[in-house]
Order: structure tokens, then sequence, then C-alpha cells
């Protein structure tokens, strides 16, 4: 049995499954709560199904992982042959799933250093990637550690919403950023800064908003070497769209990944999202 440091996410990552087997990254659900249907991001619940919920005004809430699956987790990675693990996750400003993996760790079999990303969606996921990598290299659970809060300092994720009342309704953003958003009809373009939802700027229409969201990935990127992720919930031409004009405006563009964000981050988003994560190497 091999001896290894493992690498464990949850599944607002949204690393591309093929990544996550090539990589050995374990990723631990989130939940969407669906009338009165718990179900695990990912499995048991798909974006699309999610989308058209949230269109029907269906009631959608989220919850994090107990600490009891964090704990299995560890334990079968253990039972796997790691002896570390570096677990990674979402922002604890917007969830409680870092605390959850906090609570789990004081008990696993083995050594267990849960970090806080201060991120979402690939923006996670790079940072994942990033800790993987240093682990295949024989690295130690602080080289792990480091590579993904290097990875996380230097990333930033810009998104745009058709409408702040996803975020107001579930506690994401002020009430009254979302009130005064309505009021002027503005479109808002919005970051996350320091682990926590910032409204970035407002714009008076949805195609001016598209557009500043490429501008400012563009402006971020630079010429430096990047990975640059777009996802979206039920707009694929719109990502489809942003996604081709970075190819042309970011010369050091290295990885592009086009994805749907799965149910949890869209519950808080709603149909229409289109995000853009810029990580440097």
């Amino acid at each position: 049995m091999s001896r290894h440091v493992a690498i464990v996410t949850d599944s607002t990552a949204y690393l591309p499954q093929r990544m996550a087997e090539r990589h050995g990254i374990t990723s631990v659900p989130l939940t969407v709560v669906l009338g009165d249907q718990a179900l695990d991001e990912g499995t048991e619940i798909s974006a699309r199904s999610l989308a058209q919920a949230l269109q029907k005004r269906r009631p959608v809430t989220t919850s994090r992982p107990s600490p009891a699956v964090f704990a299995e987790t560890y334990r079968n990675v253990a039972e796997a042959g790691a002896h570390g693990i570096v677990s990674l996750h979402l922002s604890a400003e917007i969830s409680g799933t870092y605390d959850a993996a906090v609570l789990a760790a004081r008990e696993a079999p083995v050594p267990v250093r849960v970090v806080d990303t201060g991120l979402v969606a690939m923006a996670l996921g790079f940072c994942a990637l990033a800790a993987a990598e240093t682990a295949e290299a024989d690295g130690t659970i602080d080289e792990a550690v480091n590579a993904a809060e290097k990875r996380a300092a230097g990333t930033a994720t810009y998104f745009y919403v058709d409408t702040l009342d996803y975020l107001r309704r579930g506690g994401r953003i002020g009430a009254a950023q979302a009130l005064l958003g309505s009021a002027l009809a503005v479109k808002p373009l919005l970051q996350l800064d320091a682990g926590r939802i910032e409204l970035l700027e407002k714009v008076r229409t949805a195609s001016r908003a598209v557009a500043r969201l490429e501008e400012v990935v563009a402006e971020r990127a630079g010429a430096a070497e990047v990975d640059i992720a777009v996802h979206h919930l039920a707009a694929p031409e719109r990502a489809a769209l942003l996604a081709d004009r970075l190819r042309d405006r970011v010369p050091g563009l290295v990885d592009l990944h086009v994805s749907e964000v799965g149910a949890v981050i869209g519950a808080h988003t709603g149909p229409g999202l289109l995000g853009a994560v810029v990580s440097p190497r």
C-alpha cells in the first residue's frame, strides 16, 4: 500500500471528474434541500434540475456536510494509504463546510490540515490541483498546503447575476445592496473579496455587464501564464461567447475550463449566472 498525502475538497470546487480522478482528489458533497428532499450535490441533483426548480420558484436551501461525513471520508482516505490529508474548502464566510471539516479533523486517524481557501468553484478547484500536484511530487503536507495557499492568494473570481434576489434570500449579500440593485434596475458585477461576496461595479444592462466582465478578467490576467475557468447556470451560449473572447484576449492563457456550476452555488445565484476565475500559475 503506497503512503502519500491525500487531497480532499468539497463539491463546490466543480473540478472536472477526469481531473479529480487523475489526481486522486476526493470530493465531499454539500447538500441541496429541495422542498422536503435533501439531495447530494453532483450525484442526486443536477444544475439543470436546480435551475428548473428556481424558475418555478420552488423553495431551495443548501447545507454543509456534517462532521460525521467528513470523519468517514478521512477514515476511508487513510485506509486507502494516505499518511496525511490536506482538506481544502470553500470560503468560511459563505459556508459552514470549513468548520465541519475542522471538527472531523480532530478525530482523524492521520494528520489533517484543513484550509479555508476563501474561494469557491474552480478558484477552489485550482487550489486543489496545486496541492495534488505537489503531493504527487512527494511533497509534504506543509508543502501541499503552501502550494494551495499560494495559488489562492493570486486567484480572482468575478461574476455577474441577473438579479441579487437569490443572494439576498440566502443571506450571502446585504439586503440593502440587493434593494439598491432592484430599485435602480442595475445589473451587478460581483467579486469574491476576502472570502465574501462584494459588489464590484453596477452597470445598466446585461450586455454591458458581460462586456465589462470580459474586460476585468483580461486586465487581471495581463500577460502572465494563467488558467481561467468560465462558469454559468442555464446560460451556455453566454459562457461559450465569453470563453471564445478570452481565448483571443489573454496571451498567457494555459488552460481554459468552461462548465455549469452545481446546484449549491446555483441556488444562491440563480439562472443567468456568468462567472470567471483567473488563476496565475
